[in-house]
């Protein structure tokens, strides 16, 4: 805590320098808040500010927030009002004509800079997110009820003009079992280990009418017996997916499910199908993203810029997507549809409320939910978009929007021209607009972790994690130089300094190194400095310093299993045309906490896979490049 606070009292003020204010009164502030509120306020309250403030600048005039002090008889915010001052007129609370950007991106990162900082929740918020889960499970189920037979119809035509192409095509992958699944390195609902899931001796009799376990579980037929050993489960004796919570915030848990090995290896297969065909797409390629979030920040940019394209952020946009959309999307291409219901849990085993029965497609953890959330929002936009324009649309006419519709996961961004019809659509089927972080009437707008005012980058720099105390504090010690580099190329030289100093009282070894090396090291615009020269076998400069490392679990995988998942590698690397990239990497980088996290090396997965439980960080001489 002591040195969170030590943290922000040197940006703020290195802020107040670069803004020409005085931020003396705002860190005796939080100074005080922090003794009575502790941890809370810096996590919870200062970044409910920071969203009003963004709203703020987007409605054009600064406001009244309950959890902080305004001045009298004027109602201006007195908390960073230093900042706030070269942004609004103190007098009117107007937005100036010619706001200080310095000051609009010193207060996001005043406060935002701790919203997502990487602690447990408590029980209470736990249990919290629970029951909203099981809410919105209660009002998908409301609006199943509600909606017409006309409003199904006509989502039904929009769907169809846009994917039956895609679908087509996936359709008849599913019909000639030309699936490519796989299985991940995640946990299950029966809590399978990375390999022991190839090996999985269970499948549904859901599953067994339309993705034959023969076709899909058997390298090749000549392992015919071992079918006698699948155990073909009915829907009532099939295991439910598992809700479980994670780390996102204090304020409250991310929701996820683990699905049964089985359904979330098909899911896979189905998800790798939908995706790759909607990627040859001429113009579905530019309105939905699954793997590059660059489209949505330019167009966000553009947006900022231009004022034409308003960018929309959805709440709990996975939990109120309606399985019945999802089956009036899939309605004439009957082996797809067939499969995509196979594969998806009817059940959800939820702490504290036992297992319910879903009317929702699936929550978050289903390799089927990103791409099917994606397409149903995609067709309520265009609804939303049909209704403005009072006339029917036509695939030329929806060709006409795919430099300014865009969808990546709940992240939309739309003309503004349109925006309140889509709001209304979206809203009307079950979607639920988070107004607090949805932008179209000012110049402030952000998509995919980039935000910008008038065209200007003000995109912060997060704090994930504690400081660490030692150096096996391997995660924390990470996630700290990480925030390092990053400060020090946004600009935050002052408070680097200060960082590097809390950084040698964790490590001893901190050199200098390139953005690519895989050193923990100090990034700078100087470049690298060479400690010594490698001669034993490779001339290349070396400097001493601490990787990440980690070890995946043992996990030994042979016969059957081991056959199916080497074809399968090999199977997926010839459909993307010789790339290496279908191989098994070497590690992952977790945007979430800012960790690396290694994994088995490609010649070994079939003795190691998995995440490794724990990540050390080792000393030696390594490459600084």
């Amino acid at each position: 805590m002591k040195s969170l606070m030590s943290l922000w009292s040197r940006m703020a003020e290195e802020s107040a320098i670069l803004c020409c204010t005085s931020a003396h009164m705002d860190i005796n502030t939080v100074h005080v808040r922090v003794k009575h509120e502790g941890l809370s306020f810096l996590t919870i309250t200062l970044p409910d500010y920071g969203k009003a403030i963004q709203k703020w600048l987007d409605r054009g005039h600064a406001g009244f927030h309950p959890s902080f002090h305004s001045e009298r008889g004027r109602g201006f915010p007195v908390f960073l009002g230093g900042f706030l001052g070269r942004v609004f007129d103190r007098s009117s609370g107007s937005l100036l004509d010619e706001p200080c950007i310095d000051s609009i991106l010193a207060l996001r990162q005043l406060t935002l800079m701790f919203g997502k900082l990487l602690v447990p929740c408590s029980a209470e918020r736990e249990r919290d997110a629970m029951r909203n889960f099981v809410e919105c499970e209660q009002d998908v189920r409301q609006f199943d009820s509600t909606v017409t037979s006309d409003e199904l119809s006509e989502y039904g035509r929009v769907s169809d003009l846009l994917f039956r192409s895609i679908l087509t095509v996936v359709d008849r992958e599913v019909y000639y079992h030309d699936l490519l699944p796989q299985h991940g390195p995640g946990a299950t609902a029966d809590r399978l280990s990375s390999n022991r899931k190839w090996s999985d001796a269970s499948w549904t009799s859901r599953l067994e009418d339309i993705t034959p376990a023969g076709e899909y579980l058997l390298p090749n037929w000549s392992w015919y017996s071992d079918l006698e050993d699948i155990d073909i489960l009915e829907p009532g004796a099939e295991t439910p997916m598992r809700v479980v919570s994670v780390p996102k915030t204090l304020k409250t848990p991310r929701i996820i499910a683990m699905e049964p090995t089985a359904l979330q290896y098909m899911q896979q297969g189905i998800s790798r199908s939908i995706t790759e065909q909607i990627g040859k797409s001429d113009y579905l390629s530019k309105m939905v993203g699954f793997d590059d979030q660059i489209p949505n920040q330019r167009l966000a940019l553009r947006g900022s810029l231009v004022g034409d394209l308003a960018t929309l952020d959805l709440s709990d946009a996975s939990d109120r997507v309606s399985n019945q959309l999802v089956r009036t999307m899939l309605r004439h291409w009957p082996f797809l549809d067939k499969a995509v219901d196979a594969s998806r849990s009817r059940r959800a085993d939820v702490p504290g409320f036992g297992v319910i029965r879903l009317a929702k497609f699936a929550p978050m953890g289903s390799a089927l939910c990103f791409p099917i959330e994606a397409m149903v929002f995609t067709t309520l936009i265009f609804l939303g978009i049909q209704k403005s324009l009072n006339e029917p649309l036509t695939l030329s006419s929806i060709r006409k929007y795919k430099d300014s519709v865009r969808v990546y996961g709940d992240d939309i961004i739309v003309p503004v021209d349109h925006v309140l019809s889509v709001v209304e659509v979206l809203e009307h089927f079950g979607a639920r607009v988070g107004l607090s972080k949805s932008f179209w009437t000012g110049r402030f707008r952000e998509s995919c972790g980039r935000e910008y005012y008038a065209g200007h980058d003000v995109s912060i720099v997060r704090v994930r994690r504690h400081f660490p105390t030692r150096q096996q504090n391997a995660d924390e010690v990470v996630s700290l130089i990480s925030l390092r580099n990053q400060l020090y190329f946004a600009g935050y030289w002052r408070t680097v300094d200060w960082l590097d100093s809390v950084i040698g009282k964790a490590i001893k070894f901190f050199p200098n190194v390139g953005p690519n090396s895989p050193v923990l090291g100090r990034a700078c615009s100087l470049g690298w400095e060479a400690e010594k020269m490698d001669t034993s076998r490779l001339h290349r400069p070396l400097v001493k310093g601490f990787v990440v490392k980690g070890s995946p679990p043992k996990d030994h995988l042979e016969g059957r299993g081991a056959l199916l998942k080497c074809l399968s590698l090999l199977e997926r690397r010839v459909a993307s045309q010789g790339s290496s990239d279908e191989d098994p990497p070497s590690q992952q980088w977790n945007t979430a906490s800012n960790v690396v996290v290694p994994l088995a090396k490609s010649d070994e997965h079939l003795e190691r896979s998995g995440r490794p439980k724990r990540v050390d960080i080792k000393l030696g001489w390594w490459p600084p490049y």
